[in-house]
């Protein structure tokens, strides 16, 4: 995506709807038209490199960090923590865990510095304790990532509870189950908070703290304080809902183009491209709320719904239903082979990644490049 042009294309329609007296914006260059967008929504381009370690107080708060379950989601957050200059300890059975972390951090690494994180002697404040007992002994915060079964996460939850200091933080990274339903077998259930990272971890800001019915405004405030911590930007939801916010929305995205290349009218390609050349880049500076607002002209969202929201209700009639039968997975997995297939998986991954991290550093989240 060619950011300056998206700006370009976008920000003088902006300063047009201002009434405010906020200087129009100059468009000497695309840098400087973002710079203006940014302030416009509360933020600044960051032009220093900063520092991504814990403050001293954080630091000490937040110190030890256990990390439950060495998956990709386990992995990408052991590395943040780290990166951040945390004490990490990892629990997971599997015998195999320490070579395969120790491997992906490597893999990570590259992104970290790029994010401007340190990675020197990245692994020197690992440690690896299968046994989940003693690896939550000294805990300042738990980070649970096992599997997605209420059954596992209640064994493993008794057991932590009952090892883990009183003042540790107790966070999951469920990408569905309820903290309410999780924290059935806690004697104190206040404590247990759903900490739902947009994954990677590492890489992409968004975490959804996701408080249960009994979780107590102080376990959400730490949660909050840790996430932040972290660099990360958490979204605190105001009441728990299967499959949280996020992953509901792309959900319901995912439905309609799965509807969309089943019926037909594109290919997987072409749906890509679609996307990442209009609501991609667009929902990147500014989410659908806004756009619409904007779209409204200057009587903004009340215009847009007035004038143009029953048609869009009239769309919804339209939209599909797909299911994931044999034609359709066939069709879908014939698709992705042709389209994707060719190209390892690896280099698609770190070809996305170098995109996201120089689109959050055009919007102003990141530092500049580093310096080589």
């Amino acid at each position: 995506m060619e950011l300056g042009k998206f700006a370009m294309h976008t920000l003088p329609a902006i300063s047009r709807q201002q009434r405010s007296g906020t200087p129009s914006v100059s468009m000497a260059g695309p840098r400087a038209a973002l710079k203006h967008f940014m302030q416009c929504r509360g933020a600044t381009l960051t032009t220093r490199k900063e520092s991504h370690t814990m403050n001293t107080a954080n630091a000490e708060s937040f110190r030890n960090v256990t990390i439950v379950g060495a998956g990709v989601i386990g992995m990408s957050w052991a590395a943040l923590c780290l990166a951040h200059g945390c004490e990490v300890t990892i629990s997971d059975p599997a015998p195999t865990t320490e070579s395969q972390v120790r491997a992906g951090l490597a893999d990570i690494a590259p992104t970290l510095e790029e994010l401007g994180m340190r990675t020197d002697d990245l692994t020197a404040r690992l440690r690896f304790e299968a046994d989940l007992a003693a690896a939550v002994a000294h805990a300042d915060v738990v980070q649970e990532n096992g599997p997605e079964r209420l059954e596992i996460k209640h064994r493993m939850w008794a057991t932590i509870e009952e090892n883990a200091p009183a003042h540790a933080l107790f966070a999951t990274s469920t990408s569905g189950l309820p903290a309410s339903e999780i924290a059935t077998v806690l004697k104190q259930p206040e404590r247990l908070i759903v900490g739902h990272p947009f994954n990677p971890p590492h890489l992409v800001p968004l975490v959804e703290i996701v408080p249960g019915r009994l979780t107590s405004e102080e376990t959400v405030e730490q949660a909050r304080a840790f996430y932040s911590a972290l660099g990360k930007k958490p979204q605190v939801l105001h009441k728990e809902v299967p499959g949280f916010v996020a992953n509901r929305l792309q959900a319901a995205f995912f439905r309609e183009c799965v509807h969309l290349v089943a019926e037909g009218v594109v290919t997987e390609q072409e749906l890509d491209e679609l996307v990442t050349s209009s609501i991609g880049p667009r929902w990147a500076v500014a989410g659908p709320f806004q756009s619409f607002h904007l779209g409204g002209g200057s009587g903004g969202f009340a215009h847009f719904l007035s004038h143009l929201a029953p048609a869009m209700e009239q769309s919804w009639k339209f939209l599909g239903s797909p299911t994931f039968d044999e034609a359709t997975v066939k069709l879908l997995s014939e698709q992705a082979e042709a389209y994707l297939g060719d190209r390892p998986i690896e280099e698609l991954a770190t070809q996305r990644d170098q995109a996201q991290i120089a689109l959050m550093r055009a919007l102003g989240e990141l530092p500049p490049a580093p310096t080589r």
